[in-house]
């Protein structure tokens, strides 16, 4: 169920469960990084790259560098969103994503509720000494397809 728009663009479905939300079964605003890094690994998946494996063969990580996020709208209980993201740019040990969550309108048009909107700067990092690295070449190059 998960698909590339673009080469550039990816979605990931989700359904908003009750451990999601707070007591007044809206989103809790914490909840929205995880779905959006949830939408980040799903697209390193789909793009033929584990993180587990990335791990041990060269030896890297994808840590987050900066995160700039807007809250729009709330989820509720038993929503089914869409969470998204786009590769902005690519750096030589950086990746810029967009990311939105949105839901399907309650007109029940077609249109989608942007929900929420953020700027994720992530960096590639030598797992072991947590220090900058630049991205492996056989993944920029895949990367660099994408835009």
């Amino acid at each position: 169920m998960k698909r590339l728009q673009k080469p550039n663009a990816f979605t990931v479905p989700v359904r908003i469960y009750f451990e999601d939300t707070d007591a007044g079964g809206v989103v809790y605003y914490a909840n929205y990084l995880k779905y959006f890094e949830r939408c980040r690994s799903e697209w390193l998946r789909e793009i033929g790259h584990q993180q587990a494996d990335l791990l041990r063969d060269p030896g890297i990580a994808f840590v987050v560098r900066h995160v700039s996020i807007d809250y729009l709208k709330p989820a509720r209980l038993d929503d089914r969103v869409i969470v998204g993201l786009e590769v902005e740019r690519i750096g030589r040990a950086q990746i810029f994503f967009r990311q939105h969550i949105r839901r399907l309108g309650p007109c029940g048009d077609g249109e989608w509720e942007e929900l929420v909107t953020g700027a994720i700067h992530i960096a590639c990092v030598n797992a072991s000494l947590m220090k900058p690295t630049p991205i492996p070449a056989i993944l920029r190059n895949k990367l660099e397809a994408l835009q």
